[in-house]
Protein backbone atom coordinates (compact mmCIF):
# COMPACT_ATOMS: atom_id res chain seq x y z
CA UNK A 1 0.00 0.00 0.00
CA UNK A 2 2.87 2.48 0.65
CA UNK A 3 4.98 0.21 -1.22
CA UNK A 4 4.35 -0.42 -4.98
CA UNK A 5 5.16 -4.47 -4.00
CA UNK A 6 2.07 -3.81 -1.11
CA UNK A 7 -0.30 -1.89 -3.40
CA UNK A 8 -0.28 -4.53 -6.22
CA UNK A 9 -0.76 -6.88 -3.91
CA UNK A 10 -3.73 -5.73 -1.94
CA UNK A 11 -7.52 -6.92 -2.53
CA UNK A 12 -10.59 -6.78 -0.55
CA UNK A 13 -11.14 -8.58 2.89
CA UNK A 14 -12.71 -11.82 3.45
CA UNK A 15 -15.88 -11.50 5.92
CA UNK A 16 -13.45 -13.84 8.35
CA UNK A 17 -11.57 -10.76 7.87
CA UNK A 18 -13.37 -8.33 8.68
CA UNK A 19 -14.49 -9.49 11.70
CA UNK A 20 -11.36 -9.30 13.55
CA UNK A 21 -11.37 -5.35 12.80
CA UNK A 22 -12.33 -4.20 16.47
CA UNK A 23 -13.90 -0.32 14.95
CA UNK A 24 -15.98 -2.01 12.40
CA UNK A 25 -18.52 -3.06 15.03
CA UNK A 26 -19.16 1.22 16.10
CA UNK A 27 -20.35 1.68 12.69
CA UNK A 28 -23.57 2.22 11.76
CA UNK A 29 -25.00 0.08 9.01
CA UNK A 30 -23.89 2.99 5.90
CA UNK A 31 -20.86 4.06 7.90
CA UNK A 32 -19.85 0.27 7.68
CA UNK A 33 -20.38 0.05 3.65
CA UNK A 34 -18.49 2.21 3.04
CA UNK A 35 -15.62 1.67 5.29
CA UNK A 36 -15.36 -2.03 4.09
CA UNK A 37 -15.93 -1.14 0.47
CA UNK A 38 -12.51 0.61 0.99
CA UNK A 39 -10.85 -1.24 3.22
CA UNK A 40 -8.08 -3.53 1.39
CA UNK A 41 -5.85 -6.68 2.82
CA UNK A 42 -1.94 -7.59 1.81
CA UNK A 43 0.46 -9.87 2.71
CA UNK A 44 3.95 -8.46 3.80
CA UNK A 45 6.72 -10.39 3.77
CA UNK A 46 9.36 -10.41 6.99
CA UNK A 47 11.54 -7.11 6.65
CA UNK A 48 9.06 -5.43 4.08
CA UNK A 49 8.41 -2.02 5.07
CA UNK A 50 5.37 -0.87 5.28
CA UNK A 51 5.70 3.20 6.34
CA UNK A 52 8.58 4.89 5.56
CA UNK A 53 10.18 8.49 7.42
CA UNK A 54 9.25 11.15 5.42
CA UNK A 55 7.04 9.67 3.17
CA UNK A 56 3.02 10.83 3.37
CA UNK A 57 0.43 8.68 4.63
CA UNK A 58 -1.80 7.19 2.41
CA UNK A 59 -3.60 4.33 4.59
CA UNK A 60 -4.19 4.17 8.01
CA UNK A 61 -2.93 0.62 9.12
CA UNK A 62 -4.22 -2.64 10.92
CA UNK A 63 -2.33 -6.26 11.75
CA UNK A 64 -4.99 -8.83 10.71
CA UNK A 65 -2.21 -11.66 11.51
CA UNK A 66 1.73 -11.41 11.87
CA UNK A 67 3.84 -8.79 14.18
CA UNK A 68 5.24 -5.68 13.05
CA UNK A 69 8.15 -3.44 14.69
CA UNK A 70 8.02 0.44 14.98
CA UNK A 71 10.91 2.33 15.00
CA UNK A 72 13.05 5.37 14.25
CA UNK A 73 16.60 5.97 13.12
CA UNK A 74 18.75 8.81 14.94
CA UNK A 75 21.33 10.97 13.43
CA UNK A 76 23.84 8.68 14.03
CA UNK A 77 21.87 5.64 12.63
CA UNK A 78 20.90 3.95 15.76
CA UNK A 79 17.84 2.24 15.87
CA UNK A 80 15.07 3.24 18.30
CA UNK A 81 11.79 0.46 18.28
CA UNK A 82 9.28 2.00 19.62
CA UNK A 83 7.22 -0.75 19.87
CA UNK A 84 5.68 -3.78 18.41
CA UNK A 85 2.31 -4.48 16.70
CA UNK A 86 0.52 -7.86 17.37
CA UNK A 87 -2.70 -8.68 15.82
CA UNK A 88 -5.64 -6.55 16.43
CA UNK A 89 -3.51 -3.17 16.28
CA UNK A 90 -4.26 -0.19 14.38
CA UNK A 91 -1.29 2.64 14.38
CA UNK A 92 -0.94 5.80 12.68
CA UNK A 93 -3.89 7.24 13.37
CA UNK A 94 -1.90 10.81 14.83
CA UNK A 95 -0.02 10.87 11.27
CA UNK A 96 -3.75 10.67 9.71
CA UNK A 97 -5.07 13.12 11.12
CA UNK A 98 -3.40 15.72 10.25
CA UNK A 99 -2.08 14.26 7.14
CA UNK A 100 1.79 14.61 7.56
CA UNK A 101 4.66 12.35 6.66
CA UNK A 102 5.86 9.44 8.99
CA UNK A 103 8.07 10.30 11.23
CA UNK A 104 8.87 6.72 12.15
CA UNK A 105 9.18 3.33 10.50
CA UNK A 106 7.32 0.46 9.88
CA UNK A 107 8.83 -2.78 9.20
CA UNK A 108 7.18 -6.74 9.15
CA UNK A 109 9.06 -8.98 11.49
CA UNK A 110 7.46 -12.25 9.92
CA UNK A 111 4.61 -12.56 7.40
CA UNK A 112 1.91 -10.70 7.99
CA UNK A 113 -1.62 -9.61 7.11
CA UNK A 114 -1.99 -5.96 6.95
CA UNK A 115 -5.39 -4.58 6.33
CA UNK A 116 -5.38 -0.73 5.62
CA UNK A 117 -8.03 1.94 5.40
CA UNK A 118 -7.47 4.95 2.80
CA UNK A 119 -6.73 8.49 4.74
CA UNK A 120 -9.46 9.94 2.70
CA UNK A 121 -11.96 7.03 3.89
CA UNK A 122 -10.63 8.20 7.48
CA UNK A 123 -11.56 11.76 7.97
CA UNK A 124 -14.50 10.91 6.33
CA UNK A 125 -15.38 8.43 9.17
CA UNK A 126 -14.39 11.00 11.62
CA UNK A 127 -16.69 13.37 10.01
CA UNK A 128 -19.62 11.23 10.20
CA UNK A 129 -19.20 8.53 12.79
CA UNK A 130 -19.35 9.59 16.98
CA UNK A 131 -18.36 5.73 17.85
CA UNK A 132 -15.40 6.00 15.45
CA UNK A 133 -14.59 8.82 16.88
CA UNK A 134 -14.71 7.53 20.08
CA UNK A 135 -12.43 4.97 19.00
CA UNK A 136 -9.58 7.08 17.80
CA UNK A 137 -9.74 8.70 21.11
CA UNK A 138 -9.35 5.95 22.90
CA UNK A 139 -6.26 4.98 20.89
CA UNK A 140 -4.59 8.14 20.83
CA UNK A 141 -4.78 8.08 24.91
CA UNK A 142 -3.38 4.58 25.18
CA UNK A 143 -0.79 5.53 21.80
CA UNK A 144 0.65 8.38 24.43
CA UNK A 145 0.45 5.94 27.71
CA UNK A 146 2.47 3.42 25.68
CA UNK A 147 5.28 5.86 24.14
CA UNK A 148 5.74 7.08 27.53
CA UNK A 149 6.29 3.74 28.75
CA UNK A 150 8.75 3.46 26.08
CA UNK A 151 10.67 6.08 26.98
CA UNK A 152 10.99 4.71 30.62
CA UNK A 153 12.07 1.23 29.09
CA UNK A 154 14.80 2.12 26.86
CA UNK A 155 15.95 4.49 30.02
CA UNK A 156 16.25 0.76 31.93
CA UNK A 157 19.40 -1.11 32.53
CA UNK A 158 17.62 -4.28 34.19
CA UNK A 159 17.19 -6.75 31.61
CA UNK A 160 14.11 -8.50 33.03
CA UNK A 161 12.57 -5.59 33.77
CA UNK A 162 12.67 -4.45 30.59
CA UNK A 163 11.98 -7.94 28.73
CA UNK A 164 8.66 -7.72 31.26
CA UNK A 165 7.68 -4.39 30.48
CA UNK A 166 8.05 -4.51 26.66
CA UNK A 167 5.82 -8.06 26.94
CA UNK A 168 3.15 -6.13 29.02
CA UNK A 169 2.59 -3.16 26.35
CA UNK A 170 2.05 -6.18 23.50
CA UNK A 171 -0.37 -7.57 26.00
CA UNK A 172 -2.55 -4.32 26.07
CA UNK A 173 -6.20 -4.85 25.70
CA UNK A 174 -7.41 -1.28 24.00
CA UNK A 175 -4.45 -1.07 21.41
CA UNK A 176 -4.44 -5.04 20.84
CA UNK A 177 -7.82 -6.77 21.33
CA UNK A 178 -6.67 -9.81 19.04
CA UNK A 179 -3.93 -10.73 21.34
CA UNK A 180 -5.64 -12.39 24.27
CA UNK A 181 -3.58 -13.99 26.96
CA UNK A 182 -1.00 -15.61 23.85
CA UNK A 183 1.12 -14.23 21.69
CA UNK A 184 2.86 -15.77 18.76
CA UNK A 185 6.15 -14.52 18.60
CA UNK A 186 9.81 -16.17 18.72
CA UNK A 187 12.88 -15.51 21.09
CA UNK A 188 14.76 -13.73 18.29
CA UNK A 189 11.33 -10.80 17.57
CA UNK A 190 11.30 -10.18 21.31
CA UNK A 191 14.99 -9.59 20.98
CA UNK A 192 14.52 -6.87 17.91
CA UNK A 193 11.52 -5.29 20.00
CA UNK A 194 13.54 -4.97 23.19
CA UNK A 195 16.51 -4.06 21.94
CA UNK A 196 19.06 -7.21 23.55
CA UNK A 197 20.43 -10.24 22.60
CA UNK A 198 18.30 -13.30 21.99
CA UNK A 199 20.29 -15.21 24.80
CA UNK A 200 19.44 -12.45 27.32
CA UNK A 201 15.82 -11.97 26.07
CA UNK A 202 15.83 -16.01 26.45
CA UNK A 203 17.32 -16.05 29.99
CA UNK A 204 14.74 -12.62 31.36
CA UNK A 205 12.29 -15.01 29.89
CA UNK A 206 13.11 -18.01 32.47
CA UNK A 207 13.13 -15.76 35.09
CA UNK A 208 9.69 -14.74 34.44
CA UNK A 209 8.27 -17.75 33.91
CA UNK A 210 9.70 -19.02 36.97
CA UNK A 211 8.15 -16.25 38.79
CA UNK A 212 5.00 -17.19 37.64
CA UNK A 213 4.21 -14.18 35.45
CA UNK A 214 4.63 -15.92 31.82
CA UNK A 215 4.71 -19.65 30.69
CA UNK A 216 7.05 -20.43 27.24
CA UNK A 217 4.67 -22.24 25.00
CA UNK A 218 5.48 -23.91 21.38
CA UNK A 219 5.72 -20.62 19.31
CA UNK A 220 5.02 -18.45 21.53
CA UNK A 221 4.00 -17.34 25.03
CA UNK A 222 0.83 -17.35 27.72
CA UNK A 223 0.90 -13.95 29.82
CA UNK A 224 0.02 -15.38 33.73
CA UNK A 225 0.25 -12.42 35.49
CA UNK A 226 0.20 -8.85 33.43
CA UNK A 227 0.15 -6.61 36.54
CA UNK A 228 3.52 -7.95 37.89
CA UNK A 229 4.85 -7.96 34.02
CA UNK A 230 3.70 -4.23 34.16
CA UNK A 231 5.25 -3.37 37.75
CA UNK A 232 8.96 -5.23 39.85
CA UNK A 233 6.47 -7.49 41.32
CA UNK A 234 8.76 -10.30 40.23
CA UNK A 235 11.69 -8.85 41.74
Amino acid sequence: MSDNTLFHRRRSLTAPELATIPWIAVLTPVERQRAEEDLKISDATPGEYLCRTGRPVTYWFGVVDGLLKMSSDNAEGKTMTFTGVPPGGWFGEGTALKRETYRYNIQALRKSMVAGLHVDTFHWLLDHSIGFNRFVMNQLNERLGQFIAAREIDRMTNPDIRVARSLASLFNPVLYPGVGAALRITQQELAYLVGLSRQRVNEALTNLANQGCIRVEYGGLRVLDLHALRSNLFL
